[in-house]
Parts: C-alpha cells; structure tokens; sequence
C-alpha cells in the first residue's frame, strides 16, 4: 500500500494500524467535538441572513387615575402596533457570507484534526512497534552474551583467562537488563499516549504491532509544494478566514447606510369615538461614525491584514516541513541501505568470528563485546530509521491530504 491513511505495505498477523486509525476516527473526543463545532456553525448561516424578528406592542392608555375611563374620556384607548425592522440592502447577504466563510473555515479544520489525527495514530503505533522491536532485539542479543559469558566462565575455569573478562561479561548483561526495563517501560507509555489518541481507557490493553515493511516514498519536494497549496485543509481554512475578512470589511462599509423600521399602530376606542391608526418608517442615524463606523472598518481592514500574515505564514511552515520530512525520508532511506546491505553483514560476520576466537583464545574478550554491542546497536540503528521514515510520511498527509499524496505516489511508481 502506498502513502495513504491505512497502514503500510506489508503487515504479518498483530494488532493492525487500520483497525485503530478507524476506531480513532470513531471516538476520539477531539474529533468528535471539532465534528459538533462544523455542524453547530453550519446552522449560524441561516441565522446570519434571516431578518429580526418583528415586534409587536400592546398597551392601554388611560385618563385620570380614579376610574377606568375607556369609552367615556377623549384620550382612553387601546393601542396595538405592529413593526419590522430591515437592514440596509446588502447587509443581510453579506452576514450570511461571513458565517458562512466562518463555517467553511471550521470545516477544513476539521479536515485538518482528522488528518493530524491519523498521523498521530500511525507515530504512535510506529513507536510501540519500535519499543517491542527493542525489546525483542535485546533478549535475542541477550543469548548471544550469554554465550561470552559462559566462554568467559570456561576459560577462566581453566586458567586461560582472567576473573575480569567474566566480570565484564557479567555487567554487560546487567546493563542489557537496565535497558530491556527501560523498553518495556518504553512499552507501556506509548500504549497509554496511543489508547488517549484513539478513545480508549489509557490502560486498555494493546497486542504487539504487527512487522513493519517500508512504505514506498517516490514522491519530491516539487510534487508535494504543489499539492500542499491546492489541497492542505489547513490552508484552506486560513483562505476561508482570508475571504471572511473581506467580507467582513463590505459589511462594516454598509454600517454607514442607515435601517430602516416599518410600524403600523392602531389605535382602539369605543363609543362615539372613533379607532385611529398610523404608519411610521423609521431610520437610524449614523452621526457618531468617526468614533463607531469609522473604527468598524479600520478593525475589518486590520483584520484582513492579520488573516493575510497568517495564510503567508502558514505557507511558508508548511513548506518547510514538506522540505524537512522529505529530507528525513530520503536520509533514512539512504541509512537502512547502508545498515541492511553493508553495515549489518559485516558486523555479524565479525560477532561470529570474534565469539569462535575468543574461544579458542585468539581473540580477547573485549573485543568479543565491542563486536556484540556494534551489531546490536546497528540492528536497533536500522528499525529506529525504518521507523522515522515511516513517521516522517505519516506527517505529510495533514500537509498535502493523504488522497493525493497516494495518487501521485501511484502514478509515480507506474511510471
């Protein structure tokens, strides 16, 4: 499978990537908030755009306090209106553009959490593969020292060695115990920080990763800026905030046109007098527009420069950080070449032939363990690479968007 949002190429039976990116996608509390944001800022729009609503008044006027005057006194009545007020042509549509940029901003965020979700899924899953490799890794090679310790025994037994070369043997078994606690402490944090990232009860119990092969990478920095700028939901949503501001500049312009407030009243009265009523158009007044309009649109304008910085920003970080993943890709590509084919033959070859020396005494145990403890460090060198290669695709996708990442990595390996 190429770069993608489910796991990588090659997994043998163990707890699988896919099957937690989905359980992640499912209940992660973040996302699940960051969903009810979208949905809850999705019915603003409306909201934005609808007129207020209309008022409505009733009352009675009396005259004198002593009695209940209606229908005896000129002045008793009852009184009833009716009035609805509408905003300036423009303003409403332009409201409703402004939650709805806000709206379009929130969903690409979302966008963006889902994808930096996934890839923070995969880094974790990456590193507790890695944690249980090590530990793996240090037992077998715990064998292997057990085999010097016990030429060391043997030869000290009859006289061809020193006490010191079994010593030596002996803390050098210790310090691999250290290490393996230290893995497997490594082992049970990892599983709590990859339990929070996919829902669950930080103590949950997790099975072993499944074995790991390298994901194919035959994508450029000149394929990925492209990509970046079309489809990263990050960028997208700075643009959505970008156009926002625009919009939000028109509609402190409009503050300078006055509403207007329609209101019809009637007026109730009995006897020999007879029912009125009237209509009134009302206008506010934009007097004070220096200190209040004025300020409107020097604060929608700086805000547009703000949103502007932002979106620059932004391009620039994430370029940056296409440039430095890829670069970590290809390097570690380089190194595990260079541990698999050269580096770990080699050192192999030199543990064999240092550990039958030493038996027979040709060789000295200090150099029995200095071989040992190259070969396992380069073993452990070659899965950390392995490793951040595959962490450091996993970062790309909130970058680029995973889909086209993966299309492109698939024409690019048919070609």
């Amino acid at each position: 499978m190429l770069l993608s949002c489910g796991a990588p190429s090659v997994w043998a039976e163990g707890l699988k990537l896919q099957d937690l990116i989905d359980e992640a996608l499912r209940n992660n509390p973040d996302l699940s908030a960051s969903q009810a944001g979208v949905e809850a800022a999705g019915h603003k729009i409306p909201q934005a755009g609808s007129l207020p609503d209309p008022m409505f008044m009733a009352g009675y006027q009396n005259e004198g306090y002593g009695s209940y005057t209606f229908g005896e006194a000129l002045g008793a009545q009852w009184m009833f209106s009716v009035s609805q007020m509408f905003p300036f042509y423009g303003k409403r549509g332009l409201k409703a553009e402004m939650a709805a940029r806000e709206a379009g901003s929130l969903k690409h965020r979302h966008q963006t959490l889902r994808l930096k979700t996934i890839s923070r899924v995969k880094e974790l899953y990456y590193d507790l593969f890695l944690a249980y490799k090590t530990r793996e890794l240090l037992l077998d090679k715990g064998d292997l020292l057990r085999q010097v310790e016990e030429a060391a025994l043997s030869r000290y037994a009859s006289g061809m060695a020193s006490q010191q070369e079994v010593v030596m043997a002996q803390t050098e078994k210790y310090m691999l115990l250290e290490r393996e606690e230290m893995a497997n402490q490594k082992i049970q944090a990892t599983e709590g920080m990859l339990n929070a990232a996919v829902g669950r009860e930080v103590r949950s119990p997790l099975a072993r990763p499944a074995e790991l092969a390298p994901t194919p990478y035959l994508l450029s920095v000149d394929d990925l800026l492209p990509q970046a700028k079309d489809h990263s939901p990050e960028l997208k949503a700075k643009a959505q905030m970008l156009q926002g501001t625009e919009a939000k500049i028109k509609m402190a312009q409009k503050e300078y046109y006055p509403d207007f407030t329609l209101g019809a009243y009637l007026f109730k009265r009995s006897g020999i007098y007879e029912d009125m009523w009237s209509l009134t158009a009302t206008v506010n007044i934009p007097l004070f527009y220096q200190d209040k309009q004025r300020q409107g649109v020097l604060e929608a304008e700086a805000a547009k420069r703000q949103a502007q910085k932002e979106l620059q920003a932004t391009e620039i970080m994430q370029a940056s950080s296409l440039r430095e993943n890829d670069s970590m890709i290809r390097s570690a590509g380089n190194l595990m070449k260079l541990y698999q084919e050269g580096l770990l033959p080699k050192a192999r070859q030199d543990i064999q032939l240092s550990l039958s020396g030493y038996i027979t005494g040709r060789v000295e145990a200090i150099t029995v363990i200095s071989r040992w403890k190259a070969l396992l460090d380069i073993e452990l060198l070659y899965w950390s690479q392995l490793v951040e290669r595959e962490k450091a695709i996993a970062r790309l996708e909130p970058l680029t968007g995973s889909t086209e990442v993966s299309s492109q990595n698939e024409k690019n390996e048919k070609n």
